[in-house]
């Protein structure tokens, strides 16, 4: 019963998000997309997908409840949340500030907590709700001069089996994916011999698309989903199996 239900996708207007937005749309889900900066980017996004789009925070609660109750007076209650918003500042750790430690923890990790906590009991009071983290392959295996960012996704699965805990009694679940190398914007601007290298490291031989991670969100937003939580679906072509 995806028809008429209210998802909000953090980080929803570019890349791995902006396919979800798309996708969770197409399926017949009344999709809210959050930006943090880049107004051009998420302006073009509206007018091609017609999907409402709201610029805000997620590293800042107070921004977050404002803007996720604006968004609940739109369109209706969340009941299905993607957090997706993330950025990298990377660094070798004997070089790293701890503004960039900071930086990535709070925007990759405090925010799953900031949205999560603004929609949890509006979802166990409705006995409903799909809470969806997209983590990263390199929060399972390690990368070297991402500390902070590796840090924040691994604990984003603390996090996730903790809550899908709390939740599953309300037909609340909670669950990650976590994608490897995929064809976006940001992947495509590491040098030609530098990708060649990462493709011949991963055994299906491609990147990912951003269909396949966007596929496995709207799998685990349905509500046929109802069994699966505490889980974290390896979207990697076999990269880094764990």
């Amino acid at each position: 019963m995806a028809e008429g239900r209210v998802a909000l996708v953090t980080g929803g207007t570019r890349g791995i998000g902006a396919q979800i937005s798309i996708e969770l749309k197409e399926a017949g889900y009344r999709v809210a997309a959050n930006y943090g900066g880049n107004d051009a980017a998420a302006q073009k996004f509206n007018e091609e997908t017609g999907i409402p789009v709201y610029k805000f925070d997620v590293a800042d609660f107070e921004s977050v409840k404002a803007a996720l109750d604006q968004i609940a007076a739109d369109l209706g209650p969340i009941e299905v949340l993607v957090n997706n918003a993330g950025i990298t500042r990377d660094s070798t750790l004997h070089r790293m500030t701890f503004e960039q430690w900071n930086a990535v923890i709070q925007t990759n990790l405090s925010s799953v907590f900031n949205t999560t906590r603004c929609v949890i009991e509006g979802m166990r009071e409705r006995q409903f709700g799909r809470i969806i983290n997209v983590t990263s392959m390199n929060g399972q295996a390690g990368q070297i001069g991402q500390a902070n960012y590796a840090a924040a996704k691994s604990g984003m699965k603390g996090f996730t089996k903790s809550v899908a805990l709390e939740g599953a009694a309300k037909n609340i679940t909670v669950n990650n994916v976590a994608p490897g190398y995929t064809d976006t914007e940001m992947v495509r601007a590491v040098p030609s011999n530098v990708l060649e290298k990462i493709i011949a490291g991963i055994p299906v031989k491609r990147l990912g698309s951003v269909h396949d991670i966007a596929r496995a969100v709207l799998f685990l937003a349905a509500d046929e989903a109802g069994f699966i939580t505490g889980s974290t679906l390896s979207i990697n072509g076999g990269q880094h199996m764990y």
